[in-house]
């Protein structure tokens, strides 16, 4: 991997490209209305993947980018479930019909913080209004620090097969630099207890960029994971955005690695688990060779969502909870962020929507292009503008961004075939960003790209 081209594109702020176009570009002319009617217009042979936000945690971690605050009282957090019962059975309602779901994710926060009976309660909400078929994942994020024997035996009977659980770093002045404390026999002891329940399917989430690491804590903690046999690994750049989340500003910055040490900590860490066995799935994920996103990714069918990469191949994903994000073929729309807010909505009888984007066509012709870029380092811009009835021409004219990653080495370009060079691979987030139409890189609202 290219140390040059780390420096000279790696401070570059850009998406990640789970959505096109990203979260940034919503609109709260997209509203209630405009989410009822899309979902009264699904196809009749539409199926669904559900995902579930719970913005609630027990201690604030400072490196934290997600939409979650801090609960003491257990009575929140139950009101709070009692509001996503309801919105779970308003969607329903207002489809009209029980459609079949392939898919559910529980995020947050900390979506085990819910008491388990309340869990339960949930899932059963959700089988009753949809279709869950046997075969449908179902997983949950998991904090090992705060994760019950209870709480793992309603998942058990919940039918939860993947638990993806939080470790970002083993090192323990690391862990002290960011509010998150957390042994390797906490974590241990969480891999033992799923697996035991039969929920086999194991991730462990890592980053890179944290204050005071190096690459030989990111190894050593790469080498303590690898004892635990996770199924598949998440390895993320941390994001520092104090001027967004004002938690972060807790992190002292002079205590941050560079552009060139997070590039140098991303390539150890990527090295080793290849070393391992493990196969590197597009930007920042890993799993074993015979695992489901391994599969999918030598068949050419992973796909990209909010969650990241998945083996998802559905076209709709209905949001629930505050700032929850869904996903139609007519768009994108987003809860209110403010609890209070989505339970008011809620509460009425509304759906909770507070903003969101109609896609035009040729959104959706770069929304394809950017997501095989990201899950296949390349794209053939012949196959994907025939079935949007464009022309390659005129799509590489657009992508001005595309003569420098040229010449730099970054993209090779064979007719309307594009790839990444494989030792520029990590830059994937810019080749992408070239046919983003809506990117504006005087905002910066995205983390580093390397």
């Amino acid at each position: 991997m290219r140390t040059d081209l780390a420096a000279s594109y790696g401070e570059e702020r850009l998406p990640r490209y789970t959505s096109y176009p990203t979260a940034p570009h919503f609109s709260p002319e997209i509203g209630a209305d405009t989410y009822s009617r899309w979902l009264s217009e699904l196809p009749s042979g539409a199926s669904a993947s559900l995902y579930l936000h719970v913005p609630f945690c027990r201690e604030m971690c400072w490196y934290c980018g997600c939409h979650t605050q801090i609960v003491r009282r257990d009575e929140l957090v139950a009101a709070y479930q009692r509001t996503l019962l309801s919105e779970v059975t308003l969607v329903a309602d207002t489809i009209g019909r029980r459609i079949k779901v392939e898919h559910i994710h529980f995020g947050g926060g900390t979506p085990t913080i819910m008491a388990p009976e309340a869990f339960a309660e949930v899932m059963a909400a959700m089988r009753q209004a949809f279709f869950v078929l046997p075969s449908a994942e179902i997983a949950v994020e998991i904090d090992p620090r705060t994760l019950t024997a209870e709480m793992v035996e309603a998942m058990r009977l919940s039918g939860v097969n993947r638990a993806s659980l939080g470790v970002q770093s083993f090192d323990p002045l690391v862990q002290r630099a960011i509010n998150r404390v957390q042994s390797y026999e906490q974590t241990a002891s969480v891999v033992d207890m799923l697996r035991q329940a039969g929920i086999g399917g194991i991730n462990f989430d890592l980053i890179y960029g944290l204050p005071h690491q190096t690459i030989a804590s990111c190894l050593d903690t790469v080498r303590r994971s690898l004892e635990l046999a996770p199924d598949r690994f998440s390895v993320f750049g941390y994001a520092h955005v104090p001027s967004f989340k004002r938690h972060q500003r807790m992190i002292n910055e002079a205590h941050l690695p560079d552009g060139l040490a997070r590039h140098d900590q991303a390539c150890a860490i990527a090295n080793a688990l290849k070393e391992a066995g493990y196969v590197q799935i597009g930007l920042d994920h890993f799993a074993r060779p015979d695992d489901a996103m391994a599969v999918a990714y030598e068949q050419g069918t992973l796909r990209r969502n909010f969650q990241g990469y998945t083996t998802d191949k559905g076209e709709v994903l209905l949001g629930f909870g505050a700032s929850a994000i869904g996903h139609l073929p007519q768009g994108y729309v987003q809860n209110e962020v403010q609890i209070g807010a989505y339970q008011e909505s809620i509460a009425a009888g509304r759906l909770a929507t507070a903003k969101g984007y109609g896609l035009t066509d040729d959104d959706r012709l770069r929304a394809d292009i950017i997501e095989r870029i990201m899950c296949e380092f390349g794209v053939d811009l012949g196959d994907i503008c025939a079935r949007h009835g464009a022309e390659p021409k005129e799509m590489l004219q657009s992508a001005s961004r595309l003569k420098s990653l040229i010449s730099d080495g970054v993209v090779r370009l064979d007719g309307d075939r594009l790839a990444v060079a494989n030792d520029s691979r990590f830059l994937v987030r810019s080749v992408a960003a070239a046919f983003d139409a809506h990117l504006d890189p005087g905002k910066q609202l995205h983390s580093r790209a390397v």
